[in-house]
């Protein structure tokens, strides 16, 4: 299983949007909620409280 790249919750598996970076970063999305909160709205998941980021310190958290 992999992980939403904004929220951080698990993706099951054949669902969910791939988008690949020009730099080569590959980000993951559970749903177009949070593709649109990343990529056009550029909001911060440790600032939006339904995320599983929020109010996170750990070390690679974003």
């Amino acid at each position: 299983m992999a992980k939403c790249s904004f929220c951080r919750y698990d993706i099951p598996t054949g669902t969910g949007t791939m988008f690949v970076k020009n730099d080569g970063r590959i980000l993951l999305f559970c749903g177009s909620k949070c593709e649109k909160n990343l990529l056009k709205l550029e909001r911060v998941p440790r600032k939006t409280k339904w995320t599983g980021a929020y109010g996170s310190k750990a070390k690679g958290a974003t």
